[in-house]
């Protein structure tokens, strides 16, 4: 065991009190507490037997390597450090013993007793790599290399500078009254893994072949339980991969309507899994947003959320009411063949009016702070889970104020071991409202939220703000219900073009709208709402209450009607309907002008 910066250490001054991964920890010890040869010929068979119990208690690699260290001192040695190659660290295999080259440690875990904590070692975490040391040092030539043990019974004045990666860390080692080294290393399933090693002071008796035949014997068992750690970590964070690439990447643009979302992975065995959100731009400055738990955990369950994922969006590109998601979503989730049962609610926000629209399948309630101080659980009539196969969904509408903020969660985010469902979404309440203002929609609750100091579930945290739409945006008319409404609507957006300085989109926009309006009158039952939205792309939207929704038809050279939708799917970006409580909504999206939408964003900054 070394001491000194750039190489292997001895332990160092550290809290003697908390004894977790990666902590520098000190032990008291009076001397003759023990027996001079520490172990009784019993007692070593039942130490190592102690030690299944005492190591591997986590699945973390690091905490996993503090605890073979404390669990060596002071009974074993009275100092001990344990160094993991830092491939191991990633996730990657150990190195054969066969190998050559200068592997790239990481300093992992380090204790001592109070009389050695005068020496100075490199801090737990950091790199270091052997080839930069001054000379070659035993651990590096034996251990590291060959994969064989290191004993210096005895140390003399030219061992400590074989033990010690420099001169100034071998006099340390001197001065400290370190007289006794062993070195072994770490190797499961012929892979070596790290190495740790062990040294005595002043009133310890050396180490002899049977402490090295013991810390053989205990190396191989400390090995196995890195191995599973670092097993379990790379599993682990192929979960929170594949979970995170099924996430959104980026949020669109949502008019009237600022979006945070938060994912934060548990961290405790067995916590990642199906948690997901999504947020989509609909036609008419709409935004769905949408947050889901499927019931489970590990690569099933990310599967799973995959997959409903997929089909969600799949419904919202159709701009669908909310119910009806939750009751296509139910028949989809029944279709699945590993049968999984999963929880959501699903929200529309409308910027015309400022409201939302909400649907739950089994979700937790969102909660809405008004902006003004006050915050409640919003009262969304709670349906069955997705995949229990009972439908239908009841909506709710809720107006909200500008600048109010809908909380949207998974129960990771409030769950705990020992309070009730009432109690923890009290606690979310509370914690809402003692965040400072403006700080809620950038974040900061996940960590006011959580009941516990370690988040044994995933979360997700979906916050929007109701913001109001940037002057004259959008505009709303009601259409006449008779033969001059084609006509009025027509002078409607050319007008309103004209004022945005969009003229040259006016011929097009004629267009589309004339035959939105002419089909609602021969179709459904005369117009109702004219919307024209002016954001990243302009939006023209009629809405009527007839049930059917229009579909492009082949029209032969003879026939005097059937090409006006034809026409639009060739001058617009895209077009689309959607079925509304009342009837439906036909819309069509044009392209901005380059030089139209690079002037609103010098005016933006």
């Amino acid at each position: 065991m070394n001491a000194g910066s750039g190489g292997r250490r001895l332990p160092s001054r550290g809290s003697a009190g908390r004894r977790s991964a990666g902590a520098n920890v000190r032990f008291r010890r009076s001397r003759g507490v023990l027996p001079p040869d520490r172990f009784t010929t019993r007692s070593r068979l039942a130490w190592l037997n102690s030690a299944s119990s005492r190591i591997g208690t986590t699945l973390d690699l690091e905490r996993t390597a503090q605890e073979l260290a404390e669990f060596t001192v002071p009974r074993f040695a009275d100092g001990a450090a344990v160094d993991i190659l830092e491939s191991v660290l990633r996730g990657d295999e150990g190195s054969r013993k066969t190998e050559r080259g200068i592997p790239q440690m990481r300093a992992t875990a380090l204790c001592a007793i109070e009389e050695l904590s005068s020496l100075e070692p490199t801090p737990v975490g950091e790199i270091f790599v052997h080839a930069k040391q001054p000379h070659e040092t035993l651990l590096h030539r034996y251990v590291l290399q060959q994969g064989k043990p290191v004993l210096l019974s005895r140390m003399r004045d030219d061992d400590f500078i074989r033990v010690a990666p420099t001169a100034s860390a071998a006099a340390q080692l001197r001065a400290a009254g370190v007289h006794s080294y062993l070195a072994v290393p770490l190797i499961a399933r012929g892979l070596l893994l790290g190495s740790v090693d062990f040294v005595r002071g002043r009133g310890a008796p050396p180490f002899s072949a049977t402490d090295l035949a013991l810390a053989e014997q205990l190396a191989s068992k400390a090995a196995v339980f890195i191995d599973n750690a670092r097993l379990y970590g790379r599993e682990r964070e192929h979960v929170v991969s594949l979970q995170r690439s099924l996430l959104p990447r980026v949020t669109p643009a949502t008019p009237g309507l600022l979006v945070h979302s938060e994912y934060t992975p548990a961290a405790a065995h067995h916590g990642v899994g199906g948690d997901w959100y999504d947020v989509m731009a609909l036609p008419g400055g709409r935004t769905a947003l949408m947050v889901g738990d499927v019931m489970g955990h590990g690569l099933p369950a990310a599967a799973t959320m995959g997959r409903l994922r997929t089909v969600a969006r799949t419904l919202m590109t159709l701009d669908m009411a909310p119910e009806r998601i939750l009751a296509r979503l139910d028949l989809a989730t029944r279709d699945l063949e590993d049968e999984q049962v999963s929880t959501c609610l699903c929200a529309v926000y409308d910027p015309a009016d400022s409201s939302y629209t909400l649907a739950s399948a089994g979700h937790l309630p969102p909660l809405l702070l008004d902006g003004q101080g006050a915050a409640d659980l919003v009262p969304v009539p709670t349906g069955a889970p997705l995949g229990a196969g009972v439908i239908p969904y009841d909506p709710l509408r809720l107006r909200v104020p500008d600048g109010a903020h809908l909380v949207m969660y998974t129960d990771g985010l409030i769950k705990s071991r020992d309070e009730d469902v009432d109690a923890q979404l009290d606690r979310l309440r509370t914690a809402a409202l003692s965040l400072p203002p403006g700080s809620l929609e950038k974040g900061g609750l996940v960590e006011r939220a959580q009941a516990t100091a370690v988040q044994f579930d995933e979360a997700v945290l979906l916050v929007t703000t109701s913001a109001a739409l940037p002057a004259g945006d959008l505009r709303v008319w009601e259409l006449l219900q008779d033969g001059r409404a084609a006509s009025a609507a027509r002078g409607l957006v050319t007008g309103q073009l004209a004022a945005w300085g969009l003229e040259e989109l006016a011929d097009v926009s004629e267009l589309v709208v004339s035959e939105l309006v002419g089909n609602a009158l021969r179709y459904g039952n005369g117009p109702g709402e004219l919307r024209l939205l002016c954001g990243e792309r302009l939006v023209v939207e009629v809405s009527d209450t007839g049930p059917d929704l229009p579909q492009i038809q082949h029209a032969s050279l003879s026939d005097e009607g059937g090409r006006g939708l034809q026409l639009i799917n060739m001058l617009c970006r895209r077009w689309g309907s959607s079925r509304t409580g009342t009837g439906k909504v036909v819309w069509a999206e044009q392209n901005m002008p380059a030089s139209f939408l690079a002037e609103r964003q010098a005016m933006v900054r």
